[in-house]
């Protein structure tokens, strides 16, 4: 299996950042309903939201909107700094960030899982912590360039799937791929709800798993990292 992953690395990426982009949909849903309605992957609905509030008297949160904003771009600003000059699809470092997301979320999962109704101040804690897990996923899955899958949000490849279709200006695009990431930070977002009804914290185990296994396979699946062929044609490990 793994020299089949190996041997087409561009599908391999692409069903990864699928993946990744199921979890945000299961952090967001977790982030919205259990953290006081804020995104933590989804940076335009906190814009949103955080520009309503500011209105005052519509009840909608500053604090969470404004600290996942700052997290999140605190996040994609490291992910930027430590993939500078780095030219592969995936690396090491591509490896160790997204590692790095992984243990951002099983951290901000523990006081969900041993409080069943965290005070705000650990709320807002976890907000920071799930922010800037998604702000480095989103420059790490930046870098690895799978087109239409950010892994954190669907607005333009919504308008790429509406615009390239045949009720627009009807060229081929790739639409199966644009049509997989919408509906799968969809089912996350439906999965972190479903979750939410049993435990707090289990949206974000959920999350944490996925983002554990695009890890793991991302790194073995690597074409570095499988056997070389030298000049006589002899395979080598």
């Amino acid at each position: 299996m793994l020299t089949h992953l190996r041997a087409n690395p561009a599908t391999t990426h692409l069903t990864l950042m699928l993946a990744l982009t199921f979890s945000t949909g299961v952090i967001d849903a977790v982030g919205y309903l259990g953290l006081d309605r804020v995104f933590t992957g989804n940076m335009t609905g906190n814009v949103v939201i955080l520009g309503m509030g500011l209105i005052g008297g519509s009840g909608l949160p500053i604090l969470g909107p404004a600290i996942a904003l700052a997290a999140f771009m605190a996040g994609a600003a490291a992910g930027g700094r430590v993939l500078r000059g780095t030219a592969d699809a995936w690396t090491g470092t591509h490896t160790s960030l997204f590692a790095i997301v992984a243990g951002l979320i099983v951290a901000s999962s523990v006081p969900l899982v041993l409080m069943d109704e965290p005070p705000h101040a650990v709320a807002l804690g976890i907000t920071a912590g799930l922010g800037l897990a998604m702000g480095c996923q989103a420059a790490t899955a930046r870098h690895v360039a799978v087109k239409d899958v950010t892994t954190v949000v669907v607005t333009s490849t919504l308008t790429g799937l509406a615009s390239d279709s045949v009720l627009g200006k009807g060229g081929g695009q790739p639409w199966k791929r644009r049509a997989g990431a919408v509906m799968l930070i969809g089912a996350g977002a439906v999965s972190g709800a479903a979750l939410l009804r049993v435990h707090l914290g289990w949206g974000l185990a959920l999350a944490a798993v996925v983002t554990l296994a695009v890890v793991v396979v991302g790194h073995l699946a690597h074409p570095s990292r499988g056997p070389r062929v030298p000049y006589d044609g002899v395979i080598t490990s």
